[in-house]
Protein backbone atom coordinates (compact mmCIF):
# COMPACT_ATOMS: atom_id res chain seq x y z
CA UNK A 1 0.00 0.00 0.00
CA UNK A 2 1.39 3.17 -1.18
CA UNK A 3 1.42 5.82 1.17
CA UNK A 4 1.03 10.24 -0.19
CA UNK A 5 4.00 11.72 0.13
CA UNK A 6 4.95 14.37 2.60
CA UNK A 7 5.77 17.88 2.22
CA UNK A 8 8.77 19.13 3.48
CA UNK A 9 10.33 22.63 4.14
CA UNK A 10 12.69 22.54 1.05
CA UNK A 11 9.95 21.15 -1.47
CA UNK A 12 8.57 24.01 -4.10
CA UNK A 13 4.99 23.72 -2.65
CA UNK A 14 5.72 24.90 0.72
CA UNK A 15 4.43 28.54 0.83
CA UNK A 16 7.27 31.02 1.78
CA UNK A 17 6.92 33.56 4.78
CA UNK A 18 7.44 37.15 3.53
CA UNK A 19 9.92 39.42 5.71
CA UNK A 20 9.05 42.55 6.54
CA UNK A 21 11.76 45.18 6.65
CA UNK A 22 12.76 46.36 10.33
CA UNK A 23 14.14 49.61 9.39
CA UNK A 24 13.90 52.60 10.98
CA UNK A 25 12.26 55.56 8.75
CA UNK A 26 15.65 57.13 8.70
CA UNK A 27 17.39 54.28 8.06
CA UNK A 28 15.01 53.48 5.15
CA UNK A 29 15.52 56.96 3.78
CA UNK A 30 19.22 56.47 3.81
CA UNK A 31 18.82 52.80 2.17
CA UNK A 32 16.59 54.64 -0.93
CA UNK A 33 18.94 57.94 -0.56
CA UNK A 34 22.08 55.40 -1.35
CA UNK A 35 20.68 53.16 -4.23
CA UNK A 36 20.01 56.76 -6.35
CA UNK A 37 23.83 57.08 -8.19
CA UNK A 38 23.26 60.53 -8.85
CA UNK A 39 22.67 61.52 -5.57
CA UNK A 40 25.20 59.91 -4.18
CA UNK A 41 27.16 61.39 -6.40
CA UNK A 42 25.95 65.12 -5.78
CA UNK A 43 26.76 64.18 -2.21
CA UNK A 44 30.45 63.18 -2.65
CA UNK A 45 31.30 66.22 -4.99
CA UNK A 46 29.39 68.58 -2.14
CA UNK A 47 31.58 66.92 0.61
CA UNK A 48 34.85 67.75 -1.21
CA UNK A 49 33.94 70.94 -2.00
CA UNK A 50 33.12 71.94 1.58
CA UNK A 51 36.46 70.29 2.43
CA UNK A 52 38.43 71.50 0.04
CA UNK A 53 37.18 75.31 1.05
CA UNK A 54 38.37 74.23 5.06
CA UNK A 55 41.23 73.25 4.52
CA UNK A 56 42.44 74.78 1.16
CA UNK A 57 42.94 78.55 3.11
CA UNK A 58 45.21 77.00 5.41
CA UNK A 59 47.10 74.88 3.18
CA UNK A 60 47.69 77.79 0.53
CA UNK A 61 47.83 80.61 2.58
CA UNK A 62 47.49 83.36 0.08
CA UNK A 63 46.01 86.92 0.61
CA UNK A 64 43.33 86.73 -2.57
CA UNK A 65 43.39 90.56 -2.76
CA UNK A 66 47.45 90.70 -2.97
CA UNK A 67 48.48 91.57 -5.97
CA UNK A 68 51.26 88.14 -6.31
CA UNK A 69 51.44 87.86 -9.81
CA UNK A 70 51.68 90.25 -13.22
CA UNK A 71 48.66 90.70 -14.78
CA UNK A 72 46.85 87.98 -17.22
CA UNK A 73 49.25 85.30 -16.23
CA UNK A 74 48.15 82.36 -17.85
CA UNK A 75 47.13 78.98 -15.96
CA UNK A 76 49.39 76.09 -16.15
CA UNK A 77 52.52 77.90 -16.81
CA UNK A 78 54.04 79.15 -13.67
CA UNK A 79 54.11 76.24 -10.61
CA UNK A 80 53.32 79.16 -8.06
CA UNK A 81 50.41 80.55 -9.84
CA UNK A 82 49.07 77.73 -11.36
CA UNK A 83 45.49 78.13 -12.19
CA UNK A 84 47.16 82.03 -13.13
CA UNK A 85 46.49 85.72 -12.20
CA UNK A 86 43.08 87.82 -13.11
CA UNK A 87 43.55 91.49 -14.90
CA UNK A 88 45.14 92.57 -11.15
CA UNK A 89 47.29 90.09 -11.01
CA UNK A 90 45.52 88.35 -7.86
CA UNK A 91 46.18 85.02 -7.59
CA UNK A 92 43.15 82.65 -8.91
CA UNK A 93 43.59 79.84 -6.52
CA UNK A 94 43.37 82.04 -3.07
CA UNK A 95 40.39 83.72 -4.47
CA UNK A 96 38.64 80.24 -5.26
CA UNK A 97 39.10 78.89 -2.55
CA UNK A 98 38.81 81.83 0.17
CA UNK A 99 35.76 83.19 -2.12
CA UNK A 100 34.27 79.32 -2.28
CA UNK A 101 33.92 80.25 1.95
CA UNK A 102 32.38 83.30 1.38
CA UNK A 103 29.66 81.65 -1.11
CA UNK A 104 29.21 78.24 0.23
CA UNK A 105 28.56 81.14 4.00
CA UNK A 106 25.88 82.70 1.81
CA UNK A 107 24.43 80.01 0.78
CA UNK A 108 23.81 78.48 4.33
CA UNK A 109 23.29 81.12 5.97
CA UNK A 110 20.59 82.06 3.55
CA UNK A 111 18.79 79.21 3.72
CA UNK A 112 18.43 79.20 7.28
CA UNK A 113 16.82 82.37 7.15
CA UNK A 114 14.36 80.82 4.29
CA UNK A 115 13.46 78.07 6.24
CA UNK A 116 12.62 79.80 9.58
CA UNK A 117 10.62 83.10 7.86
CA UNK A 118 8.78 79.99 6.05
CA UNK A 119 7.73 77.79 8.12
CA UNK A 120 7.12 80.48 10.93
CA UNK A 121 4.62 81.96 8.34
CA UNK A 122 3.38 78.88 6.86
CA UNK A 123 2.49 76.90 10.05
CA UNK A 124 0.58 79.77 11.78
CA UNK A 125 -1.10 80.36 8.13
CA UNK A 126 -2.20 76.47 8.04
CA UNK A 127 -2.79 75.82 11.35
CA UNK A 128 -5.16 78.43 12.46
CA UNK A 129 -6.99 79.19 9.13
CA UNK A 130 -9.86 81.60 9.00
CA UNK A 131 -8.41 85.31 9.28
CA UNK A 132 -4.51 84.56 9.94
CA UNK A 133 -4.77 82.10 7.28
CA UNK A 134 -5.96 84.89 4.67
CA UNK A 135 -3.42 87.86 6.38
CA UNK A 136 -0.31 85.92 5.37
CA UNK A 137 -1.41 84.29 2.40
CA UNK A 138 -2.00 87.86 0.71
CA UNK A 139 1.12 88.72 2.53
CA UNK A 140 2.90 85.88 0.53
CA UNK A 141 1.88 86.45 -2.68
CA UNK A 142 2.75 89.91 -2.34
CA UNK A 143 6.18 88.90 -1.64
CA UNK A 144 6.10 86.00 -4.42
CA UNK A 145 5.03 88.34 -7.34
CA UNK A 146 7.80 90.82 -6.78
CA UNK A 147 10.48 90.50 -8.59
CA UNK A 148 13.19 88.32 -5.98
CA UNK A 149 16.35 89.64 -7.53
CA UNK A 150 15.21 93.24 -8.19
CA UNK A 151 14.05 93.03 -4.32
CA UNK A 152 16.85 92.01 -3.31
CA UNK A 153 19.38 94.47 -5.15
CA UNK A 154 16.83 97.43 -3.21
CA UNK A 155 17.38 95.98 0.38
CA UNK A 156 20.85 95.70 -0.43
CA UNK A 157 21.50 99.67 -1.93
CA UNK A 158 19.45 100.90 1.36
CA UNK A 159 22.15 99.19 3.51
CA UNK A 160 25.79 99.58 3.61
CA UNK A 161 26.48 96.60 1.07
CA UNK A 162 28.25 93.70 3.30
CA UNK A 163 27.99 90.07 3.58
CA UNK A 164 25.10 90.01 6.35
CA UNK A 165 23.06 92.26 4.53
CA UNK A 166 23.29 90.32 1.36
CA UNK A 167 22.53 87.19 3.34
CA UNK A 168 19.52 88.36 5.08
CA UNK A 169 18.02 90.23 1.55
CA UNK A 170 18.24 86.57 0.09
CA UNK A 171 16.86 85.15 3.12
CA UNK A 172 13.99 87.77 3.03
CA UNK A 173 12.84 87.44 -0.83
CA UNK A 174 13.14 83.56 -1.24
CA UNK A 175 10.59 82.48 1.83
CA UNK A 176 7.64 81.71 0.11
CA UNK A 177 8.04 79.10 -1.26
CA UNK A 178 9.33 77.27 1.81
CA UNK A 179 5.91 78.93 3.43
CA UNK A 180 3.23 77.61 0.95
CA UNK A 181 4.62 74.32 1.23
CA UNK A 182 4.16 74.55 5.01
CA UNK A 183 1.13 75.75 4.51
CA UNK A 184 -0.31 72.75 2.77
CA UNK A 185 0.89 70.31 4.94
CA UNK A 186 -0.10 71.71 7.86
CA UNK A 187 -3.68 72.01 6.15
CA UNK A 188 -3.33 68.35 5.18
CA UNK A 189 -2.25 67.11 9.03
CA UNK A 190 -4.08 69.19 11.57
CA UNK A 191 -7.28 67.28 11.21
CA UNK A 192 -5.44 64.00 11.32
CA UNK A 193 -6.21 61.58 14.02
CA UNK A 194 -2.92 62.14 16.08
CA UNK A 195 -3.15 65.32 16.13
CA UNK A 196 -6.89 65.03 17.74
CA UNK A 197 -6.04 62.93 20.53
CA UNK A 198 -3.50 65.15 21.18
CA UNK A 199 -5.56 67.67 21.37
CA UNK A 200 -8.30 66.10 23.47
CA UNK A 201 -5.67 65.51 26.03
CA UNK A 202 -5.14 69.37 26.40
CA UNK A 203 -1.87 70.02 24.07
CA UNK A 204 -2.04 73.99 23.29
CA UNK A 205 -2.12 75.35 20.27
CA UNK A 206 2.34 76.07 20.19
CA UNK A 207 2.69 72.46 21.03
CA UNK A 208 0.80 70.86 18.30
CA UNK A 209 1.95 73.06 16.43
CA UNK A 210 5.98 72.28 16.91
CA UNK A 211 5.65 68.73 18.75
CA UNK A 212 3.20 67.14 17.00
CA UNK A 213 1.99 68.45 13.09
CA UNK A 214 5.77 69.89 12.35
CA UNK A 215 7.92 66.77 12.80
CA UNK A 216 5.35 64.79 10.67
CA UNK A 217 5.92 67.64 7.86
CA UNK A 218 9.43 67.58 8.03
CA UNK A 219 10.18 65.47 4.93
CA UNK A 220 9.08 68.04 2.01
CA UNK A 221 10.56 71.04 4.05
CA UNK A 222 13.84 69.10 4.20
CA UNK A 223 14.00 68.66 0.65
CA UNK A 224 13.15 72.26 0.34
CA UNK A 225 15.42 73.98 2.18
CA UNK A 226 18.56 71.48 0.42
CA UNK A 227 16.99 73.41 -3.11
CA UNK A 228 17.05 76.96 -1.47
CA UNK A 229 20.91 77.00 -0.73
CA UNK A 230 21.57 76.25 -4.78
CA UNK A 231 19.21 79.23 -4.91
CA UNK A 232 20.63 81.52 -2.76
CA UNK A 233 24.14 80.65 -3.97
CA UNK A 234 22.98 82.01 -7.32
CA UNK A 235 21.17 85.03 -5.84
CA UNK A 236 24.77 85.65 -4.05
CA UNK A 237 26.73 85.53 -7.62
CA UNK A 238 24.02 88.14 -9.45
CA UNK A 239 24.33 90.35 -6.54
CA UNK A 240 28.15 89.87 -6.56
CA UNK A 241 28.06 90.33 -10.74
CA UNK A 242 26.63 93.47 -10.39
CA UNK A 243 28.53 95.01 -7.73
CA UNK A 244 25.83 94.54 -4.94
CA UNK A 245 28.39 92.79 -2.31
CA UNK A 246 31.17 93.15 0.39
CA UNK A 247 33.92 94.79 -1.55
CA UNK A 248 35.89 93.26 1.03
CA UNK A 249 34.94 89.80 1.05
CA UNK A 250 36.05 87.42 -2.06
CA UNK A 251 33.44 85.22 -3.08
CA UNK A 252 33.37 83.45 -6.68
CA UNK A 253 30.41 86.07 -8.20
CA UNK A 254 32.98 88.80 -7.17
CA UNK A 255 35.54 87.10 -8.95
CA UNK A 256 33.44 86.69 -12.15
CA UNK A 257 32.02 90.29 -11.82
CA UNK A 258 35.44 92.29 -11.63
CA UNK A 259 36.88 90.53 -14.38
CA UNK A 260 33.73 90.40 -16.85
CA UNK A 261 35.28 93.24 -18.54
CA UNK A 262 38.61 91.23 -19.86
CA UNK A 263 37.00 87.83 -20.49
CA UNK A 264 38.63 87.69 -23.51
CA UNK A 265 42.32 88.38 -22.37
CA UNK A 266 41.27 86.80 -18.65
CA UNK A 267 39.15 84.15 -19.69
CA UNK A 268 40.08 81.63 -16.68
CA UNK A 269 39.13 84.62 -14.39
CA UNK A 270 35.82 83.79 -15.26
CA UNK A 271 35.15 80.69 -16.09
CA UNK A 272 36.87 78.74 -13.27
CA UNK A 273 34.88 80.38 -10.71
CA UNK A 274 31.69 80.37 -12.72
CA UNK A 275 32.46 76.48 -13.45
CA UNK A 276 32.39 76.24 -9.37
CA UNK A 277 29.01 77.77 -8.82
CA UNK A 278 27.26 75.77 -11.81
CA UNK A 279 29.16 72.11 -9.91
CA UNK A 280 28.16 72.94 -6.61
CA UNK A 281 24.80 74.36 -7.24
CA UNK A 282 24.47 70.87 -9.05
CA UNK A 283 25.92 69.10 -6.29
CA UNK A 284 23.13 70.51 -3.91
CA UNK A 285 19.94 69.94 -6.67
CA UNK A 286 21.27 66.09 -6.77
CA UNK A 287 21.11 65.79 -3.17
CA UNK A 288 18.10 67.80 -3.27
CA UNK A 289 16.45 65.25 -5.79
CA UNK A 290 17.91 62.36 -4.00
CA UNK A 291 16.31 63.68 -0.41
CA UNK A 292 13.19 63.98 -2.85
CA UNK A 293 13.01 60.17 -3.51
CA UNK A 294 14.59 59.11 -0.07
CA UNK A 295 11.74 60.31 2.18
CA UNK A 296 8.67 59.95 0.16
CA UNK A 297 7.28 56.58 1.40
CA UNK A 298 5.72 55.73 -2.46
CA UNK A 299 9.51 55.64 -3.63
CA UNK A 300 9.87 53.06 -1.03
CA UNK A 301 7.46 50.61 -2.38
CA UNK A 302 8.87 51.01 -6.08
Amino acid sequence: MMTAPTLTPDMPNQPQQKTVSTLSPWREAWRVFRGNKAAMLGLVSLILIMLVMLVGPAWYAVDPFGIVAPPFHEPFVDSRYWLGSDYLGRDIVAGMLIGGRATLLVGVSSAAITVVIGISVGALAGYFGGWIDVLLSRLTELFQVLPALLFAMVLVTLFQPSLGVVICAIGMVSWTGTARLTRAEFIRLRGLEYVNAARTMGAGHWRLIWREILPNAMAPLIVSATLVVGVAILFEAGLSFLGLSDPNVMSWGMMIGSNRRHILECWWAVTLPGAAIFLTVLSVSLVGDGLNDALNPKMHLR
